[in-house]
């Protein structure tokens, strides 16, 4: 038989193996699920939502803005073994939110590459559409405390918040880009900022000076926690001092944590335990009340 002439409903998915069910079966894992809103100029952008385990919708939660990096990456239903674990940020009890912003993967390429040269504009307004469109659409979430985290590209958006919005209880910036010229001048992958800014800082410095988070310190007031590996080449630890010390300076409450034997992405099992702990800290300090 011709395989182009069988029908999609003769194929069935089976599962092939099932090691993990007995384990997983353990825990109270809330499922993704999917939304759509309007973001910028009116496209249609993609976002998940989880909720916490031992979920009641009678009940306020706090929300967690997950911000993933890139720009060039994409959130999608799977199982996270790294960064930005989609049950450890609902674990202690907040609704997370995964939205897709411009530059993100899996939308098209004019979606993806609506980013060159416009990292604060689209991709930040997409985000920002996307909180206002899961606290009208969904009551059980507490609109007077929400907070953001993001990390690499995710980072510098948390960084670029910081002086757009006070709408954020507190954030979490991990490996963030906070000085796009500086950046350029450290990262071992000039590759991205080239493409991201359309051209090197001594040609467009004013591109890039418009763009950076740095340009905008005296509008920060969110309490911001810092983190970054000492040994990462891609962005700099020098990105997360400047932002550090730009917090530290206006009085703002902050916290650095520096993991000396990481580099990009918090890798090594008890670095990552620490990571985790500094991170549900910092929400509940701020979440709480």
């Amino acid at each position: 038989m011709n395989s182009r002439n069988l029908k999609a409903q003769e194929f069935e998915a089976h599962p092939l193996t099932s090691f993990n069910t007995s384990f997983i079966s353990q825990f109270d894992i809330s499922p993704l699920e999917d939304f759509w809103f309007k973001g910028a100029d009116d496209t249609n952008v993609h976002g998940f939502l989880m909720k916490p385990p031992a979920f009641d919708p009678a009940k306020k939660y706090p929300v967690v803005l997950c911000i993933h990096g890139g720009p060039q990456g994409m959130f999608s239903d799977r199982f996270l073994t790294g960064g930005f674990i989609h049950t450890m940020l609902t674990a202690p009890g907040y609704v997370a939110v995964f939205i897709n912003p411009r530059g993100s993967q899996g939308f098209g390429e004019l979606f993806m590459n609506q980013v060159s040269r416009d990292y604060g504009n689209r991709s930040y307004i997409d985000l920002m559409k996307g909180m206002d469109y899961v606290i009208a659409t969904y009551p059980f979430i507490d609109k007077d405390k929400q907070a953001a985290i993001g990390a690499s590209f995710g980072g510098y958006m948390v960084d670029w918040i910081m002086g757009h919005t006070d709408r954020f209880k507190c954030l979490v910036s991990h490996a963030g880009l906070f000085n796009l010229t500086s950046f350029y001048g450290t990262t071992e992958e000039v590759w991205f900022p080239a493409w991201d800014m359309g051209n090197t800082p001594w040609d467009e410095s004013e591109l890039y000076d418009k763009w950076s988070p740095c340009k905008f310190v005296k509008n920060f007031k969110t309490p911001t926690l810092v983190t970054q590996g000492e040994i990462d080449f891609r962005v700099n630890l020098s990105e997360s001092l400047q932002l550090f010390t730009a917090l530290q300076r206006q009085k703002i409450p902050s916290r650095l944590v520096v993991f000396p034997d990481e580099g990009h992405v918090i890798s090594k099992h008890q670095n990552i335990v620490r990571w985790w702990k500094e991170i549900q800290r910092w929400f509940k300090l701020h979440l709480s009340n």
